[in-house]
């Protein structure tokens, strides 16, 4: 069962992904943790994206898509595997697709967790974080004992930058530039399937599950 997480940031798709994993004993495989894992490892691919990376520079589609392609042939993937984070953007997609017809492998489902904006805006606006000890809390979803307070360490809890309505509108307006065709491509492909995300997690989960199956 080979998968593709799709959906804005902060639709929570990251969170699915994991459950999907752990559920179909299938490695859940990002992006990010790709790039560390090679550049760790000193492996010909990350010291590449490495010189990328050293300089602020996004890694090129055609490296990410070599890394990608490069775990999905890992031993734990044999049975499938759920990307997320990848593909991005339509020439991301068509590498994509190239190399898994040279594999002799295509996507089963490339799964949309649709949220609209204003309630992402509204969900991330929510969080605060802990910057001594790292510890995540929404004040709707998970507020913490004492409001502004770190339930785990008793530090002063904040707003982080990457979570104001104006950086989250931002994030949102380069994904429906970028990502959002990919929709579109997928559905070209026979393979897309979209959920409702303003639904609770467990709520979502199940409809995840009642496309891929038991």
């Amino acid at each position: 069962m080979r998968i593709i997480m799709l959906g804005a940031p902060g639709a929570g798709k990251g969170t699915q992904a994991k459950k999907i994993a752990e559920k179909y004993g299938i490695p859940h495989i990002s992006t990010g943790d790709i790039f560390r894992a090679n550049i760790k490892n000193g492996t010909e691919l990350g010291k590449k994206a490495k010189t990328y990376m050293d300089q602020g520079l996004l890694v090129p589609d055609e490296l990410t898509c070599d890394l990608v392609v490069d775990r999905i042939q890992k031993d734990d993937a044999q049975k499938g595997y759920v990307l997320d984070g990848f593909p991005r953007t339509i020439p991301q997609a068509e590498c994509l697709t190239d190399a898994l017809n040279k594999l002799g492998s295509k996507i089963d489902f490339a799964i949309d967790v649709d949220v609209p904006d204003e309630n992402i805006v509204n969900r991330m606006s929510g969080r605060r974080a802990c910057l001594k000890c790292g510890a995540t809390y929404h004040v709707v979803f998970a507020a913490p004992k004492t409001e502004g307070v770190c339930d785990a360490c008793g530090d002063h809890l904040v707003l982080r930058d990457d979570d104001k309505p104006e950086t989250v509108q931002k994030r949102l307006d380069v994904y429906h530039e970028q990502t959002q065709p990919l929709i579109d491509y997928y559905n070209g492909q026979g393979v897309l399937k979209s959920v409702d995300g303003t639904q609770k997690l467990e709520d979502v989960f199940q409809a995840v599950v009642a496309i891929l199956g038991e």
